[in-house]
């Protein structure tokens, strides 16, 4: 099948910057992880991850972590699960 059809999109840079460095750690051009996408999107018929409003709790805890606030800082993996109690 030939490829003619083409897709234009604008973002801003630092997202697209982002997103092309890990599509190179992956082996991927960005034409084929948009193909990639798309062809998951069909297969699955809707979009190939959940998208989702996040509740008020969610929200609260987003804003007090990028604040700093109610963080638990561990000291490895062991100081972890030492610390959930697992």
């Amino acid at each position: 099948m030939s490829k003619t059809a083409t897709i234009r999109a604008r973002i801003q840079p630092e997202l697209k910057d982002k997103a092309e460095y890990v599509f190179r750690r992956l082996g991927l051009s960005t034409t084929q992880a948009i193909t990639l996408f798309y062809k998951q999107v069909e297969l699955r018929g809707g979009l190939p991850f959940e998208v989702a409003i996040p509740n008020k709790i969610t929200c609260r805890t987003f804003a007090n972590t990028d604040a700093g606030r109610d963080l638990i800082v561990c000291e490895d993996t062991d100081d972890m699960f030492r610390k959930l109690g697992v």
